[in-house]
């Protein structure tokens, strides 16, 4: 008997997000209480049903954190929430003195989110961490994988690439979205953090652990953002 299953846009979106490379790598991350890495039974049942586009709440529900939009039912308002926006768990902000906010309009110096000494010909990298959902421009015109972090990563550099070549530091926009894809300078500079650990731990069980880490982050940072917004008792 022949059976045809039609797909809505967004399945079809959610489904090629998630043969993308890097979007499993959370799965692989050993948890670890004292390094943050670690989900709650609640969190872990909330980023699966996220990404198998189960439900999370009802629709037009009033967000309890901005109290200012509705939820939609998969849980896309709390990624981009203004009140507590998703993005990896830990970073260092550091002053650099040059680097202005491009959502304000004066001259508001900001600190780099990450500052990596020495990166490149002696010159410190400012490294900005930016996550984005792939799924907020979707349309029936067609979807792209990683195209929502790509042209995440090309605006920061077009905002503070100049700026940070012309005070002798380079820039590194590091870009993911919500399933995991990471933009091409975020691999590259992932990559040579992984390198770095091979050549002082010799072991086959570090060889992909900085980017399992990284997509635990990611997908811990939005397993946050989900879970603060659902109605109590939590599922």
């Amino acid at each position: 008997m022949e059976v045809r299953f039609d797909m809505t846009v967004r399945q079809k979106a959610v489904f090629k997000c998630l043969r993308a490379p890097r979007a499993q790598d959370f799965l692989l991350a050993i948890p670890i209480d004292g390094l943050g890495q670690h989900m709650s039974p609640v969190e872990y049942r909330t980023i699966l049903k996220y990404r198998l586009m189960i439900p999370l709440f009802l629709v037009d529900a009033i967000c309890p954190v901005c109290r200012k939009a509705c939820l939609d039912s998969f849980g896309e308002h709390a990624v981009h929430c203004k009140e507590l926006r998703a993005e990896i768990s830990v970073k260092k902000e550091a002053p650099v003195n040059f680097l202005t906010d491009p959502s304000d309009g004066r001259s508001t110096l900001r600190p780099a989110d990450i500052l990596v000494f020495g990166w490149v010909g002696g010159k410190h990298a400012c490294v900005d961490l930016t996550g984005v959902s792939p799924l907020v421009w979707l349309s029936i015109r067609g979807f792209t994988v990683g195209e929502a972090a790509l042209k995440a990563a090309s605006c920061k550099v077009t905002k503070h690439e100049k700026t940070c070549f012309e005070n002798q530091h380079v820039f590194i926009p590091f870009a993911f979205d919500t399933f995991g894809f990471l933009a091409p300078e975020a691999v590259e500079l992932l990559t040579r953090v992984q390198r770095v650990m091979n050549s002082n731990v010799m072991t086959h069980r570090s060889k992909n652990v900085v980017f399992n880490r990284i997509g635990f982050a990611i997908q811990k940072g939005l397993a946050t953002q989900l879970v603060v917004r659902l109605p109590s008792p939590a599922m």
